[in-house]
């Protein structure tokens, strides 16, 4: 089972949504940099479970304990470790779906692969590992925050069929934290809200998209060929439970342009290259263009609704079951703190990889 990202900037994240912690192992961390951890503690906040009638009751506190790698607040350059004790779990929840395979869930497919796993809240396979990602995230953005003026936001664009009308370069993570949807949008926001509200109360479930824009990342980050800087970032990004689709730049939108539309042609501005459009995302021949980059993430409805469903256990009977315990109707709100953690992964990884060849 691959449990590391990045070549670099790797991260190993380790824990059960059940077991005793959720880890992370950073290795590759530049000696030397000051690491604020109330702001890593910020960001892992806004993935946290409870924090309003979205999302799923859970109420974990996700406080974040460093173990290694860090002394007098600066990285040391050996493993940075770092860990958060579960401590609301309540897996009597699980017990009556032990032994079946839930539809849309990882249960068929672990057992499949490994024969044995772990029924408890999904165990390896829930979202609760991605406590793991957003902390390694909040790391790069710090490393690369010290070094640049690169920001990252994120949005929920969609829920369902409600679409929001962002101008992409005005956001502001103000905007998007305004409203518990995360969609700066109100007038959408409002309606998402209604809806997924809705859709809870008839033990159903939503998906929809979230979006991100990288504002300030230089050019030349990236390489042709198998490592291009977007086939990375959407590996980080369908790596995220319920993501089944990626896009940058005019995405599949593209496809209905012609080429001499789509080009995004390069001018002079004061001296710099630059264009008037963005529709490659930021990113050209696999190697970031100075640009902002621009991806939208699309996740499914979450699989745990609460309706009648039609399965079969372990020894292949045929069964009738509804879930039972404490989901998000929607993952949308909290997959935005995720999909900039997948960002932030991968341009540090990236960065280092830049530096190491003796660019910067």
């Amino acid at each position: 089972m691959s449990n590391t990202t990045g070549r670099l900037f790797r991260a190993t994240t380790f824990g059960e949504s059940h077991g005793e912690m959720m880890g992370v192992v950073i290795d590759g961390c530049p000696p030397g940099v000051v690491i604020d951890l109330p702001q890593v503690q910020a960001d892992l906040d806004r993935r946290r479970p409870g924090q309003t009638h979205l999302t799923t009751p859970r109420d974990e506190r996700d406080t974040l304990r460093v173990v290694s790698g860090l002394f007098d607040g600066s990285t040391t350059g050996s493993p940075l470790t770092i860990v958060f004790e579960n401590q609301d779990t309540r897996s009597r929840d699980y017990q009556g779906t032990k032994d079946l395979f839930r539809p849309g869930h990882a249960d068929y497919g672990y057992h499949m692969r490994y024969g044995v796993r772990d029924h408890r809240g999904g165990g390896r396979a829930s979202a609760r590992e991605t406590i793991s990602r957003v902390a390694a995230g909040a790391i790069g953005r710090q490393i690369l925050q010290d070094r640049f003026d690169i920001d990252v936001i994120a949005w929920v664009s969609s829920v369902g069929s409600i679409e929001a009308a962002i101008d992409v370069m005005e956001i502001s993570r103000a905007d998007v934290d305004s409203h518990p949807t995360r969609c700066p949008d109100l007038r959408a926001a409002k309606e998402m809200e209604a809806n997924i509200q809705a859709a809870k109360a008839a033990g159903d479930t939503l998906g929809g998209c979230v979006s991100a824009v990288a504002k300030g990342v230089p050019a030349g980050w990236g390489a042709p060929v198998f490592d291009k800087f977007e086939a990375d970032l959407a590996k980080a990004c369908l790596s995220l439970p319920a993501c089944k689709g990626f896009e940058i730049g005019s995405g599949f939108a593209g496809t209905q342009m012609k080429g001499s539309d789509h080009n995004d042609e390069f001018t002079l501005d004061n001296g710099l290259v630059s264009s008037p459009t963005n529709h490659a995302g930021g990113v050209l021949g696999g190697i970031t263009s100075g640009q902002p980059i621009q991806i939208k993430c699309a996740f499914k409805p979450v699989s745990t609704h609460f309706k009648q469903q039609r399965t079969v256990t372990k020894d292949l009977d045929p069964v009738e079951f509804k879930n039972v315990g404490r989901h998000d109707p929607c993952v949308l709100p909290r997959a935005v703190p995720l999909v900039e953690a997948a960002l932030w992964l991968t341009l540090t990884d990236h960065y280092l990889i830049t530096l190491s060849l003796g660019r910067s």
